[in-house]
């Protein structure tokens, strides 16, 4: 049937077909919609108009990924950005592009005033925020209801249910997904912190209520390291969150962190697409994932997977969500946080399932059910990502901004680049340094580690510091090939 609606209106279709119980998703045509009714009518079928304009409220690699993916479905597409990314790549490629305001985050890619203007003008009636910047921001989702935007992500309810770490832990509690013992809730004060701390055992993390990526995280170790754990968490959570309510939890000796992917429409489908191991970061910032987990087994894979479908539900979600675990050494898994978010890793999950997340995303968000069940996703080979960041690994990870002198990109079977450089293009200093992620795939994990080495030894970036050359002193060690590695791991060495 599909066929025929193609081949009466044309390639440029923007419409989803589904059978009334739920079946798969296919593109059909904006126009004379009169006559596409009759034919679907005739199928006792219906369809939702797709979205037909998307502003992407990001930059970089994401903004260019989701780019491209608007392309592949048909939808115009409209880049924002800022002074300093003028000659940026998103902004030349997308259909339409606004500045909206200076080079620092606030005056652009925060600028939720520039941001709706630039919809208006534009007529775009979606937006599609990436990670980092407004994507976890519920008060921005309420003003795109408001303004009738559509918000391709998560409901501002669920955001804030999952947003509020100490609220969130509540709701993992009720809804029946293992947590790690800590404080009910926000603690009020440094008493409060030590009777807590001294019921549950040091060690302790003091944690911002209102946190992500690592921020507003410290350790105690016992009680005399309390005071100082909790007024420097509470400092750095008001600086990066404008908010200083922390909590505390149990601190874990040396555990895996180990996220879900799930994806849930607005009709109460929801999925996971297996994990990702996150275990290699360096000071709380994520450097290396892959999937599958090198502790994962088949049982402990679906009852994480059955308790990230659980988060979801509890608090409503709808979109594309990581519920992130960590994993003990006896293969116990905590809940730790849910990022409301498409995640910079997801080609991770991309390469392991074959399911382009960001074109769900979009047919999420035009009220399409979900056209995969759970026992249609499956986990092929093994995938590993590494991110590519412009800073030097020999000064202290100092980030480098400057001017790309020369750029190659590795490829070949199973290699996939997502970057937004090229040569002669001028590293702000306003922004993350993150300039590309490189992503293999093989059938097993020596096969993945083999190939990446030998992706990272073609990659070529000039004019500025890497961390290529750590990503491969990390790929060439025993521990991390025999897969034997936690959260602390790259603390603990150094492969600069």
């Amino acid at each position: 049937m599909y066929a025929r609606i193609v081949r009466a209106f044309g390639d440029r279709c923007q419409c989803l077909l589904h059978c009334a119980d739920g079946g798969g998703e296919r593109p059909a045509a904006n126009d004379r919609n009169t006559e596409i009714e009759k034919i679907l009518n005739k199928e006792k079928r219906h369809y939702i108009p797709m979205i037909d304009k998307i502003l992407i409220a990001n930059r970089g690699e994401i903004a260019l990924r989701i780019i491209r993916a608007c392309r592949e479905l048909g939808i115009e597409t409209v880049a924002i950005y800022s002074t300093a990314d003028k000659n940026a790549l998103h902004a030349q490629i997308a259909d339409r592009s606004v500045c909206i305001g200076g080079a620092r985050s606030t005056d652009s890619y925060l600028n939720t005033r520039a941001i709706l203007a630039a919809c208006e003008i534009t007529g775009a009636r979606a937006i599609h925020p990436g990670f980092g910047f407004l994507s976890e921001s519920s008060r921005f989702v309420r003003l795109c209801d408001r303004c009738g935007i559509k918000w391709i992500g998560p409901g501002a309810e669920a955001m804030e249910a999952m947003g509020d770490k100490a609220n969130a832990k509540a709701t993992m509690i009720k809804a029946g997904v293992p947590v790690v013992r800590g404080s009910d809730g926000v603690v009020a004060d440094l008493d409060e912190a030590k009777r807590i701390s001294a019921e549950i055992g040091y060690p302790v993390l003091v944690k911002a209520s209102a946190g992500g990526g690592g921020r507003g995280i410290r350790r105690a170790d016992s009680e005399k390291d309390l005071e100082s754990a909790l007024t420097a968490a509470k400092q750095e959570a008001l600086r990066f969150f404008g908010n200083d309510d922390v909590y505390i939890e149990k601190f874990i000796v040396n555990p895996r962190h180990v996220e879900i992917q799930i994806l849930a429409d607005e009709h109460g489908n929801v999925i996971h697409l297996g994990e990702r191991d996150c275990s290699c970061q360096r000071r709380n910032q994520k450097v290396l994932e892959e999937s599958p987990s090198p502790i994962m087994t088949p049982e402990l894979r679906e009852r994480m997977g059955e308790a990230a479908v659980k988060a979801a539900k509890a608090c409503g979600y709808q979109n594309a969500g990581t519920v992130e675990f960590l994993v003990d050494n006896d293969r116990n898994f905590y809940f730790m946080e849910m990022n409301a978010r498409i995640q910079v890793e997801h080609p991770v999950t991309e390469m392991e399932t074959g399911i382009d997340l960001i074109k769900q995303q979009i047919m999420i968000a035009s009220g399409m059910p979900l056209g995969i069940k759970q026992e249609d996703v499956k986990l092929s080979g093994h995938t590993i990502e590494c991110r590519i960041n412009a800073e030097d690994p020999k000064n202290g990870f100092r980030p480098c901004p400057g001017r790309i002198e020369s750029v190659h990109c590795p490829g070949g079977f199973g290699v996939r680049i997502d970057t937004a450089v090229y040569q002669g293009y001028e590293i702000p200093q306003y922004y993350d340094n993150m300039i590309a992620k490189l992503i293999v795939h093989g059938q097993d994990r020596e096969e993945a580690i083999t190939k990446m080495r030998v992706a990272l030894g073609e990659m070529l970036i000039e004019g500025v510091q890497t961390n290529i050359d750590y990503q491969l002193n990390l790929l060439r060690d025993k521990e991390f090939r025999s897969g034997r590695f936690d959260i602390g791991f790259l603390n603990r060495k150094d492969f600069s």
